[in-house]
């Protein structure tokens, strides 16, 4: 199809993806990016070709996807942290990230299903990767936040996490188990990477990273130990951590850590009820960046699943719905907000990156946000999506989909992509489309066994 004409412009960013955003992001923020024209933008470039709903579909994945496959790191086969690698100078050409890489281990399947690669080529990718996983740096089983795609290294997230990060690692977990379902051929190539991923699930120690306590905790040094000190606690993108943490075989946590722990927190409970038709049962008001409804939910299938907290198809739903109502409601009066052009979540905006949500909007309208809630919204995520794509003169669109975040308000598009903000988007479309990687995920027996154990029901639980 024809593709406007590039207009690359670098952003050097000192910035944080993945689940330390509402933690750390105080930490981010602080260099400005480059502003890329576009109100004053060339009139002849656009994307001339309408496609059909499934032909959009079909190219979103597609160029999405290439993202976790062409652009993936050389040696290691992980997914680079984010496009503008000069975003951290020379290494940045060398960071790639645990989460995002579990996340393009989803993406790979989908793209086999869509026959965008064979399978064949698949299994030898994810045979690099786990190979790479398992020669690299881990900490108690768990993977750090980034390595050095080169040589298996950690590169520290900041000066005292330079260890073991278990929620970067349960995202790299949930796409790994998702694998091992999806490649289940009676054949050595498939038997093998079966078991390396065995090997890398069972090697986790999920308890270690309770530090004695009824709680997670997230990170683990071998140099500062347990300063960071961050239990995760609360509603947020962290349940699938607890998940596998009660999944795991070898290396449990106990129910009452999820319990005593995780339903503890101070923004765990909502409640409310917003905009007069939605009521959300967790999270923090308005329910906070749409990735909590993401994140977890690549391979958890929200659909029928419950427990004495949630109804989660209901807080996922009314999470995106609330979401859509505030840009629609605009009460900030930003430019380009309205019916086909809405979702807030954590991404880059003009000043660095933001956890960007109704109680943090700061004008920025992140594609990843509506179309990975596809499966929660599909008209209204289809129509945003077509909107994305047919317009704004094509500057959204680029070689790996749409770029990160635009501030019409700003007259600032992004050039650059996250791989947090790509793997959704091909994962959820697909869920949407034939819920492919939920069936994968919950097929797993030691997840349905977790599950029950905290007390779920869903009817894939036998």
């Amino acid at each position: 199809m024809q593709l406007f004409k590039e207009k690359i412009v670098p952003i050097n960013l000192v910035f944080l993806s993945g689940g330390l955003i509402l933690f750390f992001i105080l930490m981010s923020c602080s260099s400005k990016g480059d502003k890329t024209e576009i109100l004053n933008s060339d009139p002849d470039i656009s994307i001339v070709e309408v496609l059909t709903d499934e032909a959009l579909l079909d190219e979103v994945q597609r160029q999405t996807f290439n993202y976790f496959w062409d652009f993936a790191h050389p040696v290691s086969g992980m997914a680079l942290e984010r496009s503008d690698k000069d975003a951290y100078g020379v290494e940045g050409w060398e960071i790639v990230t645990s989460g995002g890489s579990g996340f393009g281990i989803m993406a790979i399947i989908v793209g086999v299903e869509r026959n965008f690669i064979s399978r064949a080529e698949a299994v030898e990718r994810l045979h690099t990767i786990t190979e790479f996983l398992l020669n690299g740096d881990r900490f108690h089983g768990a993977f750090p936040h980034w390595y050095y795609g080169s040589t298996g290294k950690v590169r520290p997230f900041f000066t005292e996490d330079n260890g073991g990060d278990i929620v970067e690692t349960s995202f790299m977990i949930q796409g790994l188990l998702t694998a091992r379902q999806y490649f289940d051929a009676d054949i050595s190539e498939e038997s093998l990477l079966r078991d390396k991923i065995n090997q890398l699930w069972n090697e986790v120690e999920w308890e270690w990273y309770t530090n004695g306590q009824d709680v997670l905790t997230w990170h683990w040094s071998p140099d500062y130990e347990w300063t960071i000190n961050h239990q995760i606690r609360g509603y947020n993108e962290t349940l699938i951590t607890y998940v596998l943490a009660a999944s795991s075989t070898t290396h449990p946590i106990d129910a009452i850590v999820y319990s005593n722990g995780y339903t503890s927190g101070d923004q765990f409970y909502n409640g409310q009820e917003y905009y007069n038709q939605w009521q959300l049962p967790l999270g923090p008001a308005y329910g906070g960046p749409l990735f909590f409804a993401h994140y977890s939910f690549l391979g958890l299938d929200p659909r029928g699943l419950q427990d004495t907290y949630a109804n989660y198809w209901e807080q996922n739903v009314n999470h995106t719905l609330v979401n859509r109502a505030y840009c629609l409601e605009n009460p900030k009066q930003f430019l380009g907000y309205g019916e086909d052009s809405w979702g807030l979540t954590a991404s880059d905006n003009q000043e660095g990156y933001s956890a960007h949500s109704p109680t943090n909007d700061l004008g920025v309208i992140t594609p990843t946000a509506a179309i990975s809630s596809m499966p929660y919204t599909p008209d209204y995520s289809m129509q945003a999506m077509r909107n994305f794509y047919e317009n704004y003169e094509g500057r959204l669109w680029g070689p790996y989909g749409f770029y990160d975040a635009f501030n019409l308000t700003e007259n600032w598009i992004a050039s650059n992509y996250l791989a947090i903000d790509q793997g959704p988007i091909v994962v959820m479309i697909e869920n949407h489309r034939t819920g492919l990687l939920w069936d994968l995920f919950m097929s797993c027996p030691e997840v349905q066994t977790g599950l029950s154990k905290l007390g779920f029901t869903s009817p894939h639980l036998k």
